[in-house]
């Protein structure tokens, strides 16, 4: 119990090597949250208001991403893609890693946007129609913004997981907090203490992420259209 306890070891071994984790983990999650939830607000716009074509490819896309473990999404992007003849493509750990999550985010942001969308009235479609708005004018200045409002608690969730399922890059050797913590125990054989520690700093940044969700949640809402609790 005391070895769990040495500030030493804590403060020269394991803080050093998990912060330099922990900035691999933020440079893959913050860009993977936010360009995957663009991905995400534009394929649900798509699957409920894009042609019948662009409909089939957009569902049969997220089909097939939310139908394959991002596991095996991973390792397809960089032990598979170099195998594939006359495409040569070679991508590095951390492009790997980062398209991986972003195309995993985006197709389940696109599912809880594709269900607010669906969840507007018609009347305010054909209310804004009859004012003159143009079919474009009214997904973006009408539908959307309600959508997103209605999708946020979903998404944000989703923003969630993002954070946990970040602990996978370090299949595709891209080091960020659980591979340093790996490799800290391949050398000093102290996995409790050094897992434990690893797992304090997942509990603060999903507790950090939750906290910013909930207060652009209050910050968002309409008075009178559903009451957020402090």
């Amino acid at each position: 119990m005391l070895d769990m306890l040495d500030p030493t070891f804590l403060m020269e071994r394991v803080i050093p090597q998990l912060n330099r984790g922990l900035a691999m983990t933020l440079a893959l999650v913050i860009p993977a949250a936010l360009i995957g939830g663009c991905l995400g607000v534009l394929t649900g716009v798509v699957r409920v208001f894009g042609t019948p074509w662009m409909r089939r490819v957009a569902d049969s896309a997220v089909a097939v991403i939310r139908g394959v473990p991002l596991t095996v999404q991973l390792l397809i992007l960089y032990f598979g893609l170099p195998g594939i003849p006359y495409l040569n493509i070679y991508l590095e750990p951390y492009p790997a890693a980062l398209i991986g999550f972003i195309l995993c985010t985006g197709a389940y942001q696109s599912e809880y946007v594709r269900g607010a969308l669906l969840s507007i009235r018609q009347g305010q479609i054909r209310a804004a129609e009859a004012l003159g708005m143009t079919r474009l004018q009214t997904i973006l200045s009408v539908v959307v913004p309600q959508a997103v409002r209605r999708a946020l608690p979903g998404c944000g969730n989703e923003i969630i997981y993002l954070v946990k399922y970040s602990s996978l890059a370090y299949l595709v050797t891209c080091v960020e907090l659980t591979g340093e913590a790996k490799v800290l125990v391949s050398r000093t054989f102290r996995p409790t203490e050094v897992y434990f520690a690893a797992a304090c700093y997942y509990l603060a940044m999903v507790s950090l992420a939750t906290w910013l969700l909930n207060r652009l949640e209050r910050r968002l809402a309409l008075p009178g259209f559903g009451k957020i609790t402090p």
